[in-house]
């Protein structure tokens, strides 16, 4: 069988070959997991968020107008899932703070610890993991899904600069998270 493409794929997929569909998520699950991980900071969000973001595509694959790659079409659905998901949590939170007295608090603003691996891959995701969503995003779709600039101001919807420039502070954030946390030789 040769290995097809994803515009073969969505062409078989619109001509009734629903269970095709499967092939993409294969493709494409765990890179986007792995972004929606690194900007939701939770594993379950992230699944939660990952079945809308390929029900959501698939739904939506006859508006796909094969301008730019599926991956950057899908990878554009997964991050304004994430950005609506993560908004939905902090007004959420804004509602419970106000809804509370601040002596009986049943809130725990404590932050769970994490076990730092010696593995490389594993204390670099943990340092992506400390940085703001944004730059989080940014960092995993350059270097980790090696897309372009180009490509990520489809999906972030900004301009090519502002993604540079957004690059360019994630960078200086991370170097900032690894030196604090003094992983510099884990990471070496």
């Amino acid at each position: 069988m040769k290995h097809l493409s994803d515009i073969e794929i969505i062409d078989s997929v619109l001509q009734g070959n629903a269970n095709d569909y499967s092939l993409l998520i294969s493709r494409y699950k765990h890179k986007a997991f792995s972004l929606l991980k690194r900007m939701l900071k939770n594993e379950m969000d992230a699944e939660e968020v990952l079945q809308d973001c390929f029900v959501k595509s698939f739904f939506a694959l006859k508006s796909f107008k094969r301008k730019a790659k599926f991956s950057t079409w899908f990878y554009r659905i997964v991050y304004n899932s994430a950005v609506t998901k993560l908004s939905g949590k902090k007004r959420k939170i804004e509602q419970e703070m106000l809804s509370i007295d601040d002596e009986d608090n049943p809130l725990s603003l404590s932050i769970p610890e994490k076990e730092f691996s010696r593995e490389r891959s594993e204390t670099l995701s943990l340092a992506i993991q400390e940085l703001p969503e944004n730059y989080a995003a940014v960092i995993t779709l350059f270097y980790l899904e090696s897309l372009s600039c180009e490509e990520i101001s489809k999906i972030i919807n900004t301009s090519v600069n502002n993604v540079k420039v957004l690059l360019h502070r994630s960078r200086s954030a991370l170097k900032e998270v690894i030196s604090q946390k003094h992983l510099e030789k884990e990471l070496l």
